[in-house]
């Protein structure tokens, strides 16, 4: 009995030592196979981007009995890559533009539908197959003054607020439309004028002051697929995490960019973004949605 033990003792043990080495074999192949794919990866420059113009509109006459006011809405956005690669260097650049308003008949004033302006700068140097040591920036602010919803009281303008983010990471890179950054050291700089902190706080800056330091964590993810022919998707993920006040509370920044390609200057767009930052309304945190839907003319260079 003892000898029947023993004898199967050994053949698990050398069974399991087996599968240990083929599956550090199989890992070593697989980092090399990604090591040879990203190193076959043309060498230099790579630009893409997109302009888009969005158009809704709609009228009713003095005759309709259900009611409506006519309205006529526009939206422009720059989509714009510009990634660098060589040897074990990579630098990924994204720059995002928007803007867009609403005239409703009647109303003295427009009303923005849209306002963005981002740039996402990634720097990575390979370590292993898709793993790259990494620095990033991240810059957001917006364009035009914004107001209440009375339309009264002005709340906010260019570069009130805007944000600043950057830190050393790890980046896994499969492709440029595959890529998760971790920060876990990431300084973040809020930027508010003094106007709209003067009699309290306004975007987490506290009253009286202009600016407000954060030390956290970052992770940023961007997936860009085909969901089927002429139908593509866009997803933008930015998590941040502040060491120095309530890390529990996470703010996220999704946005998703759907296009339907109608020819190759038309398409039907759908832009998505949902904002979680208890900064944002110190009263009441909510979920800021924004979307943003329409027939496109578009032009790619």
């Amino acid at each position: 009995m003892k000898k029947i033990i023993f004898t199967l003792s050994l053949l698990l043990t050398a069974s399991f030592m087996s599968a240990q080495y083929a599956e550090k074999e199989n890992l070593k192949q697989n980092e090399a196979a990604a090591a040879r794919k990203t190193a076959e990866l043309p060498n230099g420059w790579k630009k893409s981007g997109k302009i888009t113009f969005l158009f809704n509109q709609s009228a009713f006459n003095n005759a309709w009995m259900a009611g409506g006011t006519s309205s006529i809405a526009g939206n422009i956005g720059l989509n714009y890559d510009i990634n660098y690669k060589k040897g074990l260097i990579v630098w990924d650049n994204k720059f995002i533009a928007a803007y867009g308003l609403t005239k409703l008949k009647g109303a003295e004033q427009n009303t923005k539908t849209d306002d963005r302006l981002e740039w996402n700068s990634l720097f990575g140097k390979q370590a292993s197959g898709y793993w790259y040591y990494s620095a990033f920036l991240n810059f957001k602010t917006q364009m035009d003054s914004g107001f209440d919803t009375t339309g009264m009281y002005r709340i906010s303008h260019l570069f009130s607020p805007a944000y600043l983010q950057l830190g050393p990471g790890m980046l896994w890179k499969k492709s440029d439309n595959l890529k998760v950054n971790f920060a876990p050291a990431t300084s973040r700089l809020i930027i508010v004028d003094g106007q709209f902190t003067e009699f309290g706080t306004s975007f987490g800056v506290e009253k009286g002051k202009t600016l407000r330091y954060e030390f956290g964590a970052s992770i940023s993810g961007y997936y860009k697929l085909n969901l089927i022919e002429n139908v593509s998707m866009e997803n933008i993920l930015n998590l941040y995490s502040n060491y120095l006040d309530r890390p529990e509370n996470i703010d996220v920044d999704y946005q998703m960019n759907l296009v339907m390609k109608v020819n190759k200057f038309m398409s039907a767009n759908l832009s998505f973004q949902a904002i979680y930052d208890d900064n944002a309304n110190p009263i009441k945190s909510e979920i800021q949605i924004r979307e943003v839907f329409g027939l496109g003319v578009n032009y790619s260079f």
